[in-house]
């Protein structure tokens, strides 16, 4: 991987992780869906460098303590943000599962406020009959249509 990153870039590493990734469990015969494959490529690949998926590569790819600690040794990573005094303001998917929290992802995205002291209906638009002068244009053409609808095709035809 090391020397497809150094002679065809990040890009190419990326899609070469999620091609061996696919290989490989489908050799094994278990089939995962190609998006999982390529969030963990992405993953792997995001800040421009190839970064593995263990305590050191995930060490460098975030400075939040929850997902650190739900990697791997969670007690020395609370730890030493309980000494250091590191915050985490939860913003990424591990962190947001662990505190029960919804994810920033999809509909967890949106964060609407309504306004329940402003009429949010439409306004009422003015129908056709409620003029009276409308009835008188427009009447007769309506009633030949409601006389026509109303029969059998045949004796619309007649």
């Amino acid at each position: 991987m090391f020397d497809n990153l150094k002679y065809l870039g990040i890009e190419a590493t990326r899609h070469k992780i999620i091609s061996e990734l696919s290989v490989i469990f489908s050799s094994y015969g278990i089939s995962i869906d190609i998006r999982h494959l390529m969030l963990l490529g992405d993953l792997m690949c995001y800040k421009g460098e190839l970064l593995g998926i263990t305590r050191y590569g995930i060490a460098k790819m975030n400075d939040s303590v929850m997902m650190l600690a739900s990697f791997e040794k969670t007690a020395d990573h609370l730890f030493d943000a309980a000494v250091f005094g590191k915050r985490d303001m939860v913003h990424g998917v591990s962190e947001r599962i662990i505190m029960g929290q919804q994810m920033p992802v999809g509909t967890g995205v949106f964060k609407l406020l309504m306004d329940y002291d402003r009429d949010v209906r439409p306004t009422r638009r003015p129908l056709l009959f409620d003029e009276p002068s409308n009835d008188k244009k427009y009447g007769g053409v309506l009633n030949g249509i409601a006389n026509a609808t109303a029969g059998s095709p045949m004796e619309v035809c007649s």
